[in-house]
């Protein structure tokens, strides 16, 4: 039979419960537990194998608990790992009456993050035979070690920024491929005028920087 406290707790937080429970479908499972009985007093997307009226089994004082517990990690009988978290629920004179625990089940997460390190992991090398050859894969190579390095980004380049990325591609020689300033003026999207003005730039800097 529920108790006055669990019709209660599923008055005033059954619809929260439900809410939560409709988000996390399939995969979150929503308690709520009756402290002054013990027991569940409701159950949404039940994956633990409880029912409601079952016992709870914990703790029946949660005076002094902080209002939200966790998130902490339990494991289901069958292996899977739960994270969770709990709040614990007052009455209008602050004592706890209810606990609201949400149960994810993130064993399907792990999967799907180990099937993405399978493939986003760190490859073999590119064969030296098929890419030699490739001054666009050089460059673009060369443009995002130097932006990792600089911790910029291309559509963040200012001008000054633009000279010193085209001086760093000058001093490894990848402007003597014909349609080098093509390509690059593509990649930051401005015109082959503008990256001859940037080269002239960078050039008259290392002549300056090379003079006694």
């Amino acid at each position: 039979m529920t108790s006055k406290t669990s019709e209660s707790l599923l008055k005033v937080h059954g619809a929260t419960a439900a809410a939560v429970a409709a988000l996390l479908d399939p995969h979150g499972e929503v308690v709520l537990h009756d402290l002054a009985t013990g027991r569940i007093a409701g159950l949404w997307n039940a994956f633990s194998g409880r029912k409601p009226g079952m016992e709870s089994l914990v703790e029946p004082d949660f005076t002094g608990a902080s209002a939200v517990l966790g998130p902490y990690e339990k494991t289901e009988a069958d292996g899977r790992k739960i994270k969770s978290v709990t709040a614990v629920l007052r009455d209008g004179t602050e004592q706890p009456v209810g606990l609201l625990c949400i149960n994810l089940d993130v064993s399907r997460f792990d999967a799907a993050a180990a099937l993405l390190a399978a493939f986003v992991g760190a490859p073999a090398p590119r064969p030296a035979l098929l890419f030699s050859g490739d001054w666009r894969a050089a460059i673009d190579d060369a443009v995002h070690v130097w932006l990792r390095a600089e911790g910029l980004s291309l559509p963040g380049l200012r001008r000054d920024d633009r000279v010193a990325l085209t001086a760093a591609l000058d001093t490894r020689g990848l402007f003597h491929t014909r349609n080098a300033v093509d390509h690059l003026a593509a990649l930051l999207g401005v015109s082959r005028a503008s990256i001859y003005n940037y080269l002239a730039d960078a050039r008259r800097m290392n002549d300056k920087d090379r003079t006694p």
